[in-house]
């Protein structure tokens, strides 16, 4: 059975990042379909996620590679600064027991500097700018 399941997947993409973005819209569009009282919106959120989830699998099982690639790409482009935020917020969080996080006055760049050390001069890696905080 494993051996089948490996002939049938070779040559096809998987799940890549724009599948896993459709398969979060379908779980989105299945959540709303079950909260909202309207049936119509109701109706229409249930055809939503099926068109998501047939998308996904159409993204994973399609042997086009190199045009599945490019989407990818350019969804990937395109989110790059969403991305981003999100994953200096989670770092943030993740290190906020050990440092201080600042923002650049003049380039809004965020720097970090570790916490416990009282009034300390801070210099833009980016920009130059000194500034002084307390930690």
């Amino acid at each position: 059975m494993k051996e089948r399941f490996a002939k049938f997947m070779s040559g096809r993409r998987g799940m890549d990042e724009l599948a896993r973005f459709f398969y979060g819209l379908t779980l989105l569009f299945l959540i709303l379909s079950l909260l909202i009282p309207n049936v119509l919106a109701r109706f229409i959120f249930l055809l939503l996620a099926i068109a998501a989830t047939v998308l996904t699998f159409w993204r994973c099982l399609s042997k086009n590679l190199n045009k599945r690639w490019r989407e990818n790409e350019r969804y990937l482009r395109r989110t790059e600064r969403l991305r981003n935020w999100f994953r200096l917020r989670r770092d943030m969080w993740q290190q906020r027991k050990e440092y201080k996080f600042f923002k650049c006055p003049a380039c809004r760049a965020v720097l970090r500097v570790p916490k416990g050390k009282g009034k300390v001069r801070i210099v833009c890696r980016k920009c130059g700018t000194a500034f002084e905080k307390k930690t």
